[in-house]
């Protein structure tokens, strides 16, 4: 019997608690916690991808490269987004497969380096509005976009800052190989921070972009692409609300996509948190409804995934 298939994607602010806790000891403590909860999943007899998020990881590096500028150059974004698939993907790797044989489950978990194709005309690379890395005085970015040629912005008086584009995705190159790994019963970690950002040229030749993906809008690609059955993007609260923070809050159990339209239509969700994950799985429902298929989306917490596969917490997308 075949087994259905999740895609889960963890957020790379899921890995540090707070300030205190960022070093890399830390952020491997709390790949441990979550690996706990996805064992859980495959315990109850899903196949998985685990898809990650990048954000704060490559921040590290790029800051590690400019406080390093005098004596090697900096580290190119595309480089920086395949180092953390490495780094994040080796501690998922060791504490899933420590986990699953602790729990007498014998799967193989392998880390794919994953590219995502972008277009080179996509609107984003015209007008770069996604900050990254450091803040700086102005004199200091000055120099980085004269030397460096960055684009810059000016960050609610905290500094300036580098933009770079976040095109959409198109296709994950890696597909086909991870589909395969599956087949062979591995759990796979894949399309870190969305996936390594790059164009393909008419002569199939790849190159990286100085760029960064939405991680959910890339991990709904995923799942379109690979037919899973449900896209499921861990978050701090169990469930999804209306009216957040307000005496008349009001916790989801479920939503078709007109009704999440609706919601967001009348702002409902946070540009910054709530909203590119409604939009991600909204976006995977309707193609798996337009191909004929059945495909779920589920928000929830990470020590509630279990429970929530039991209907028991979360919000539910469907068709």
């Amino acid at each position: 019997m075949t087994k259905p298939l999740a895609i889960v994607a963890v957020g790379g602010n899921a890995l540090i608690r707070d300030d205190e806790h960022n070093s890399i000891p830390d952020q491997y403590e709390a790949v441990i916690e979550s690996a706990g909860h996805i064992a859980e999943m495959i315990e109850a007899g899903w196949d998985l991808v685990l898809t990650h998020g990048n954000g704060p990881q490559v921040g590290f590096i790029l800051r590690r490269s400019e406080l390093a500028a005098d004596e090697v150059r900096p580290v190119p974004l595309d480089y920086a987004v395949g180092d953390t698939q490495g780094a994040i993907g080796y501690m998922f790797q060791k504490a899933l497969s420590n986990e699953l044989s602790r729990r007498g489950i014998d799967r193989r978990v392998v880390t794919v380096v994953t590219q995502t194709r972008v277009s080179r005309d996509d609107p984003a690379f015209r007008d770069p509005a996604k900050p990254i890395g450091a803040f700086f005085d102005e004199a200091t970015a000055r120099k980085r976009q004269q030397e460096l040629g960055w684009t810059l912005m000016e960050d609610a008086g905290r500094g300036w800052r580098r933009t770079v584009a976040s095109p959409q995705p198109l296709e994950i190159m890696e597909r086909e190989v991870i589909a395969r790994l599956l087949k062979e019963g591995c759990i796979v970690i894949a399309c870190g921070g969305g996936g390594i950002p790059v164009v393909v040229d008419e002569h199939r030749q790849i190159s990286g972009v100085e760029a960064v993906i939405d991680k959910d809008l890339a991990s709904a690609l995923l799942a379109e692409q690979l037919g899973a059955d449900l896209l499921l993007i861990p978050t701090g609260v169990e469930q999804v609300a209306v009216n957040f923070g307000k005496p008349d809050q009001r916790w989801l159990d479920t939503l078709s996509l007109v009704e999440a339209q609706t919601l967001i239509d009348q702002n409902q969700f946070a540009a910054g948190s709530m909203l590119p994950k409604i939009e991600a799985i909204m976006r995977f429902v309707a193609h798996s409804r337009a191909n004929g298929g059945n495909g779920k989306g589920l928000i929830t917490s990470p020590e509630a995934i279990r429970r929530a596969l039991d209907q028991k917490t979360g919000t539910w997308i469907t068709q």
